[in-house]
């Protein structure tokens, strides 16, 4: 276990700098352009997104990885060379495929005459990021080898180079060279393209120096025939959660100009503690339990499983409630400037906060799914998301007339909480030794701790807000002051109360802080 700790601690630092220059990249994005001006290019981002997240993220890595390990299992690394090559080749294939419908189709929008002009601005924006989808399909292949092979720094580093290429055009080319506000799009899509590239090619040549060497392979042998087929209703599976999250940008770009901006930030800050820890987790355990399955040893893949599920609950419970409490001065700090005024602020508060309470659900929703991958069982997570589809859609046209954005996010949380408890039942179904009831005693302490901690926030931010040190200086001393109080309330609570697990949680801090101070 002490190798795949070290492996989730190194997952977690560079996804960690990945997500500081990410927030680095959104706050002078908004800055820049502020929440009514950017919203056409968050609209036009979203589109490739969904197929991103579909093809590449989602059903693709899912179906692959397995197939991968069992192939690498039986063949070694000359017959999962040979596997990648096939797989590359179709998705090259059908990517393009997409990119080359998407451009000429969105080309035309203007042949449809009537509606905003925001719109048509959307869909040009759309033209010019489709080739992205192309570049980090084929990434997210590459990247799903090197963590079969055991090697989780390099796809660690992909969002790393998409958030450079990204600050490079806002900071460099984009204020220099653009002489419009629309110009000023146009560079900060190139930096979306650049990034893409990059995303792409790190991978490729690490995998190369493995030995890997590139060539056009079409041919459909058992194993590209078992992904596809494993792919189909993972497809839908991914397809019904990711569209919940396009519907649900689209419906906020027609609430209002600035609310899809606001939707789309406040998730991206969300993600945040997910990105920092739960996929760490969810991609190192992962590739482990895939194996288990593989090797048919369900008592071993059920405890990686329920440690995997610990360690992502103890993060995000309370990262949940710490988002929710200070929701308020952590926009204010990270976004209220130039362009982003303290109204955005004011209304991107309560959408983050309403965001924070579905944190922890999504995560284990994340492992969750993976575990049912790992068993090869893709038509039960399809059904299951198709009930969150049908709930998040029917609460988020009824809430949305009367709480706008806020009530497009009520409505998706609603909808992972009801995907979360019909997942883990179903699991415990198909794999008794799957079951939750060990975890219960684990929930209990950090529930207990997240309250301590809560209590000790919560009157920390009473106190600051009737302290008159000024409406600047109070959300800086939250977030200096309040946020390191937390963390050390529920640090301590928990240690007290002998979390299960806890040595493992600290080996990953410990070589968490090693890393940082050798890096400094």
């Amino acid at each position: 276990m002490s190798k795949h700790l070290k492996n989730m601690g190194v997952v977690s630092l560079l996804t960690m700098v990945s997500r500081v220059l990410g927030q680095l990249r959104d706050t002078l994005t908004t800055g820049i352009f502020g929440a009514t001006a950017l919203a056409p290019f968050v609209t036009a981002y979203r589109l490739p997104n969904l197929f991103r997240r579909l093809l590449g993220e989602g059903s693709l890595t899912a179906a692959f990885l397995p197939t991968l390990q069992e192939t690498l299992h039986r063949n070694g690394r000359p017959g999962a060379f040979a596997l990648l090559n096939k797989v590359v080749s179709w998705l090259a294939v059908v990517t393009g495929g997409l990119v080359a419908l998407a451009m000429v189709g969105f080309s035309q929008s203007r042949r449809f005459p009537g509606h905003d002009e925001k719109w048509y601005e959307a869909a040009d924006l759309t033209v010019i990021l489709f080739p992205y989808l192309a570049f980090v399909c084929i990434a997210a292949a590459f990247n799903a080898a090197l963590n079969v092979f055991e090697r989780f720094t390099e796809p660690a580093l992909s969002p790393i180079w998409l958030n450079l290429a990204w600050i490079a055009a806002l900071g460099g080319a984009g204020l220099h060279f653009a002489t419009t506000p629309l110009g000023e799009l146009h560079w900060l899509c190139a930096g979306v393209l650049v990034g893409g590239f990059l995303q792409m090619s790190v991978p490729a040549v690490v995998l190369m120096r493995e030995g890997w060497r590139p060539r056009l392979d079409f041919g459909l042998s058992p194993a590209v025939r078992e992904i596809a087929a494993l792919m189909a209703p993972g497809f839908f599976g991914s397809a019904i959660y990711q569209v919940n999250i396009f519907v649900g940008g689209m419906l906020a770009f027609a609430v209002s100009d600035s609310a899809a901006t606001l939707l789309f930030f406040a998730n991206r800050l969300m993600e945040l503690p997910i990105g920092v820890f739960a996929i760490a987790v969810s991609t190192v355990v992962y590739p482990l339990i895939a194996r288990h399955a593989v090797e048919r040893k369900f008592t071993a893949m059920a405890d990686d499983y329920r440690k995997g599920i610990r360690l992502i609950l103890i993060i995000n419970v309370p990262a949940a409630l710490g988002l929710a409490l200070l929701s308020r001065p952590i926009i204010d700090i990270l976004f209220q400037h130039g362009a982003f005024t303290a109204e955005d602020a004011r209304a991107m508060a309560p959408i983050l906060a309403l965001f924070a309470i579905g944190l922890p659900f999504f995560s284990v929703v994340n492992l969750t799914v993976r575990a049912f991958y790992a068993l090869k069982d893709t038509k039960t997570p399809v059904r299951i998301a198709l009930v969150d589809f049908i709930i998040n859609l029917v609460l988020s046209l009824v809430l949305m007339r009367r709480l706008g954005a806020a009530g497009l996010v009520l409505a998706s949380t609603t909808a992972i909480i009801v995907q979360t408890l019909l997942l883990k039942r179903a699991l415990t179904r198909k794999l008794p030794e799957m079951e939750f009831a060990p975890l219960w005693p684990s929930v209990g302490k950090v529930l207990l701790a997240t309250l301590v901690m809560g209590l000790g926030v919560a009157g920390g931010w009473h106190w600051l807000q009737g302290a008159g040190f000024g409406d600047r200086m109070t959300d800086l001393l939250a977030l200096v002051g309040l946020i390191p109080l937390g963390v050390a309330l529920y640090g301590v609570v928990l240690w007290t109360l002998k979390i299960e697990g806890r040595d493992d949680l600290a080996a990953i801090f410990t070589r968490l802080r090693g890393k940082i101070t050798r890096a400094s």
